[in-house]
């Protein structure tokens, strides 16, 4: 077990060199590209923070996840593609575990913690903007 524990933080450690270097930047950014619009979205819909809603909700949990999944499919396979591609230049193998926790950390993590805080600041803005349209 420890062998295997060593090879994985070894594993992972070792994608911040070498071949595709620039996925580790762009992934994060596609997935903050999502999160930004479907923040916007849920903003404009009224919808409470995502993140804040998979604990509080938990009759619509299910549906926020499914739209989450949605959201960020196309990020999340490109995330395994590109890692299966590092792995099978690089490492001449394929751990799959590997290529899942790439993709989480890459893709989902980041979608995850932003969403929620831009819908809320752009129900902020929205607000004051409301707020300064009242006062005129």
């Amino acid at each position: 077990m420890d062998d295997f524990l060593t090879r994985i933080w070894e594993n992972l450690i070792g994608r911040t060199e070498g071949p595709l270097t620039l996925r580790l930047f762009l992934q994060p950014t596609m997935a903050t590209i999502f999160a930004v619009r479907d923040g916007l979205k849920d903003a404009r819909a009224g919808q409470p923070a995502y993140f804040w809603s998979l604990f509080t909700d938990p009759a619509g949990r299910r549906e926020r996840l499914l739209e989450a999944r949605g959201s960020v499919a196309k990020v999340f396979a490109l995330a395994i593609i590109l890692d299966a591609i590092y792995q099978y230049k690089v490492l001449r193998w394929f751990y799959p575990g590997e290529a899942l926790l790439v993709a989480l950390i890459l893709a989902f993590l980041p979608y995850l913690l932003i969403r929620g805080p831009v819908n809320r600041l752009a129900r902020l803005w929205s607000g004051k903007a409301a707020a300064a349209d009242r006062l005129q």
